[in-house]
């Protein structure tokens, strides 16, 4: 694993000094992804101080890892589903063709 380096990224117009070891480009995007989804809380509630854009910003993008979570199982739910009913239409095949 490589070594973790200091990357400095801006969100809401504060530069962070962050420790990683993932690629700096990454970084930045995701420190770009969290300072639009602050943006967006700011513009939804202007009162807000930071630390409760932050709170808002934190829970939007939970709700849109929940809802990404639960479709994923979802999908995988379907697939299961899917690939079941495939290994019977296989199965009543290979019969008839035995038969």
């Amino acid at each position: 694993m490589p070594e973790p380096r200091v990357i400095h990224i801006e969100v809401l117009g504060q530069r962070y000094p962050i420790r990683s070891t993932l690629e700096s480009r990454y970084v930045h995007e995701l420190a770009a992804y969290v300072d639009q989804k602050m943006r967006a809380a700011a513009e939804a509630s202007p009162s807000s101080d930071a630390l409760g854009l932050a709170v808002l910003s934190a829970l939007n993008i939970a709700d849109e890892y929940f809802r990404a979570r639960d479709q994923q199982r979802s999908s995988r739910g379907e697939l299961a589903e899917r690939t079941l009913e495939l290994e019977r239409i296989v199965d009543q095949a290979l019969t008839i063709a035995e038969g």
